[in-house]
């Protein structure tokens, strides 16, 4: 049976940490195909920081409840539902599609065009509640034996790049990638996964304790960038041979080292442009190395089905720094902000 209301973490406004406030709302009601979770774990990312503080283009419903990475229970389905059942324990993919736009009919869900398109916790109620609601077809049923705790940490960075690495790079055993910006949320798992895939792992951030955590989490080679140009000290370590590709996310203020450091027959994938989109590329090197650019975007269902066996199995196991419950989400939010963590921040409600 439904409950009829809910604690959440939400804002009426947009704006910083001062706009959040605990509230009680009700739960959403569920269409035919939807299903509602009771939430048992929720990862924070930055997206939900951006969303609060506003997104350019973006329009929200207020109140808003943000978080993206949810895993739980479920405890009522549409009536339409054939994809699990209550009780059933779910890691939620937090992207929403329409099923219907030639992307999503051939499998291409990340790049769905229809209005429905968007994500968990952004457009959509997310998992800083007591329950959220979702598409039944958006559940993974995780087994028995299965963490809540890290599936929740998984969709957002963990299987963003897996479809960088994986998917698009298509890294191969023996192979050696560099990872920029390796001790964040998307790069610490850029380095479990280039690890996992058997490569030679090069890992560049910004301090000494920093590196030391990379070399824990698998990196093979560490380079602080803070104190030396990252492509020189490739070319360096690789005795001006370079690496066969690049985990690119930060954009224009280490774009032209990224290229620079690839070898021959290299690629760059790239998921993001933090420090801004207008970088240069030196076309001499595109032709002259025979270097492939790639784009990648989020994550696909297939992503996060793997991504997850892969866990399930005791092969990689998402970094958590800590888990806090719903009250506390705020001082999680922060620290986050702050860049006062070493892994996933988990919230219990």
């Amino acid at each position: 049976m439904n409950p009829n209301k809910m604690r959440a973490l939400a804002f009426k406004q947009h704006g910083g940490p001062e706009v959040l406030e605990y509230v009680d709302v009700n739960v959403p009601t569920l269409s035919p195909t939807d299903m509602l979770v009771e939430v048992r774990a929720c990862a924070l990312n930055h997206l939900d920081i951006f969303v609060r503080e506003g997104i350019p283009g973006s329009h929200l419903s207020f109140p808003h409840i943000s978080g993206g990475d949810i895993s739980g229970v479920v405890v009522d389905v549409g009536t339409q539902v054939k994809e699990v059942a209550k009780g059933d324990r779910v890691l939620v993919d937090p992207r929403i599609t329409c099923g219907k736009c030639s992307y999503c009919l051939t499998g291409e869900s990340n790049r769905c065009k229809g209005k429905e398109h968007g994500n968990l916790g952004e457009e959509y109620w997310g998992g800083l509640a007591e329950y959220v609601v979702a598409p039944a077809k958006n559940a993974i049923k995780m087994p028995d034996h299965a963490n809540f705790e890290e599936a929740a940490a998984l969709p957002i960075a963990y299987a963003t790049a897996w479809r960088m690495l994986v998917t698009r790079a298509k890294l191969q055993p023996g192979e050696s990638v560099l990872i920029l910006g390796a001790s964040g949320g998307l790069g610490t798992a850029g380095v479990q996964i280039a690890n996992l895939m058997g490569a030679e792992v090069y890992a560049a951030t910004s301090t000494e304790e920093k590196m030391q955590l990379a070399l824990e989490r698998g990196a093979h080679h560490v380079i602080n960038y803070a104190e030396e140009d990252f492509s020189r000290a490739i070319w360096g370590l690789t005795d001006k041979h370079g690496v066969d590709v690049v985990f690119e996310h930060v954009g224009k203020e280490t774009w032209t080292g990224s290229i620079r450091s690839l070898a021959n027959g290299g690629r760059v994938v790239t998921c993001g442009a933090t420090t801004g989109y207008d970088a240069m590329t030196d076309i001499r090197y595109l032709f002259s190395r025979e270097i492939s650019i790639l784009g990648s975007r989020g994550w696909q269902r297939k992503d996060l089905q793997q991504l997850s066996s892969v866990v399930w199995r005791g092969e990689l196991t998402p970094i958590i720094d800590r888990t806090l419950p719903l009250e506390s989400a705020i001082d999680g939010l922060l620290a986050m902000k702050n860049r006062d963590l070493t892994g996933k921040v988990i919230i219990t409600p």
